[in-house]
């Protein structure tokens, strides 16, 4: 057992709220355990990434209530059972996502120290926040007023969905309740495994009613939150390789996190979905779920996990997910690699990502 001595040892710092004797100088700042004054001070930043995306995911901004989804209020009600079913639940788990989120992004943000990476972690909060509008939205607009109540504690009454839900909370959990730097570096892959894997087969559920021609706003909504996530996606895929050289970690840790992630979220996504909704089966979900786990772990510098040759089941649903035109991005739904941002000019040392 650790002693008091040590457990302040590894205590994670949280910043002060101004600290003038601190030094926000490029060459002293780091993402963690930096000395700065808590100024947003950009005129001269070191991580250069953090500013393209920043400015990526603020031009990101969009309204819930400004997508029609007139349509989705008819398609509901001629969706099979086991569909609806899938419809509820799923947007129930991606309200927890979204909320957990907003709840636990400002913990770990307290202790980062460089002002700009502060910024785009600032920006998931609120995009966190919106997600969930956008929810109550399609909840309140689509689903029968004798149902939504169903909806809001879908959680609550499915033992599978209150389980895996217990499961995401608990690592961010441990980490409130014991703030040591192997639980912050924990909480941080746990963050990278729900922006970047627990959202995905939700996703491509929407975009499969959607290729049938079912519920088109729903699918519209997902595509917005789609493209912000990929976002948060690249944050993290940005921000874990430092805190791997930073933190004392144990990469069998990282791959027991990866494989226990898929192992939840098929066992979630089999019971939801299962093999009752054309287009998608647990043969499919297992695929899809290694295929992406695995392009996860390449994007941080780790070796594959499952079988190299996985291949994404579902590429023929890519074209619900081009955000291009809306977003003036091009991304991999797949893969989250943002290869263009449209960046506005006139301010010193943000003009490359």
């Amino acid at each position: 057992m650790c002693s008091q001595k040590d457990m302040l040892k590894t205590r994670m710092p949280v910043n002060p709220i101004f600290n003038p004797d601190g030094n926000d100088d490029t060459l002293h700042r780091t993402i963690w355990f930096g000395e700065t004054t808590n100024l947003m001070q950009l005129n001269d930043v070191r991580y250069s990434w953090a500013v393209g995306l920043y400015k990526q995911m603020r031009q990101n901004f969009w309204i819930p209530e400004k997508l029609d989804i007139t349509q989705d209020v008819t398609d509901y009600v001629n969706l099979t059972p086991d569909e609806r079913r899938a419809f509820d639940g799923i947007l129930s788990y991606l309200t927890f996502l979204d909320s957990v989120q907003t709840c636990n992004i400002p913990h770990l943000k307290s202790s980062v120290t460089a002002p700009e990476v502060s910024l785009c972690m600032a920006e998931q909060i609120s995009q966190e926040g919106m997600h969930n509008q956008s929810y109550q939205y399609m909840i309140e607009t689509i689903i029968p007023t004798d149902r939504r109540s169903n909806v809001y504690d879908f959680w609550r009454t499915d033992k599978v969905l209150r389980d895996r839900c217990k499961f995401i909370a608990g690592l961010y959990q441990d980490y409130i309740d014991h703030p040591t730097s192997e639980n912050y570096f924990t909480a941080l892959v746990a963050d990278y495994l729900l922006e970047g894997l627990y959202f995905y087969n939700g996703f491509c559920f929407f975009y499969n009613l959607a290729s049938r021609m079912l519920m088109p706003g729903s699918a519209d909504i997902f595509k917005m939150i789609n493209r912000d996530e990929l976002s948060h996606v690249r944050l993290y895929q940005k921000m874990i390789p430092e805190a791997m050289q930073t933190f004392t970690h144990s990469k069998d840790r990282i791959y027991e996190m990866f494989d226990n992630a898929v192992r939840h979220e098929c066992l979630w996504t089999n019971h939801i979905v299962g093999d009752n909704i054309l287009g998608i089966t647990a043969a499919s979900t297992e695929q899809y779920t290694k295929y992406l786990a695995n392009t996860r772990l390449r994007a941080i510098g780790l070796e594959p996990l499952y079988d190299e040759t996985l291949k994404s089941p579902y590429t023929h649903l890519e074209r619900f997910s081009d955000t291009k035109s809306e977003g003036h991005t091009k991304a991999n739904f797949f893969e989250a690699q943002v290869t263009s941002y449209m960046m506005s000019s006139g301010v010193s040392g943000w003009d490359e990502i």
